[in-house]
């Protein structure tokens, strides 16, 4: 008795686990940018708004609440999440057509764009406002978190537009499978 195997079937299905997977990555990239992005926003709506509406006595607040854990905790581990998954689906769709890997490609550099100005712009801020600066410099804290609380939406910004560049990828790619 012989048994026929139909190895074209085994080639669909590796090559529909493949786009499954592709896809997958993507929209775990948009989900995880988009938390980032209301997190984000959150912080600049309720936690910077407080830091901000009596200084000195908010930010001393504010750095003792901030003793146990800060939204740092939260961002450190998410922002790299996203610039993974961004990559990883920046790598898987490169030979999908140039319009999807350019919209998912910007998309990555946006984030780590955003990633970098965290590094760069943020991080010095935010030890000014909750570390170094004395209490008593009062000019150097509202300038300091005046600065953080408007780059903060320019980064919120690179967030977002990241995120419509992910969905236009998703867009294109769903829209050249139907035809």
């Amino acid at each position: 008795m012989s048994v026929k195997y139909n190895a074209g079937g085994w080639r669909v299905a590796i090559f529909a686990g493949k786009i499954i997977m592709k896809t997958i990555i993507l929209f775990a990239s948009v989900a995880v940018a988009s938390g980032l992005l209301f997190t984000n926003m959150y912080t600049s709506l309720v936690d910077a708004t407080s830091w901000g509406s009596n200084i000195p006595d908010s930010i001393a607040t504010a750095r003792d609440y901030y003793k146990a854990a800060n939204p740092g905790n939260f961002f450190r581990l998410f922002s790299p999440l996203n610039q993974v998954l961004g990559l990883l689906a920046l790598v898987l769709f490169w030979k999908s057509s140039p319009t999807i890997r350019l919209y998912v490609g910007i998309a990555f550099v946006l984030y780590i764009t955003a990633e970098g100005l965290t590094f760069g712009y943020f991080y010095p801020r935010n030890a000014i406002m909750f570390s170094s600066a004395q209490l008593s410099d009062i000019a150097l804290l509202r300038k300091t978190w005046s600065e953080w609380n408007s780059m903060n939406w320019v980064r919120s910004a690179m967030l977002l537009v990241g995120i419509f560049f992910s969905f236009l990828a998703l867009h294109t790619f769903y829209t050249h499978r139907s035809k």
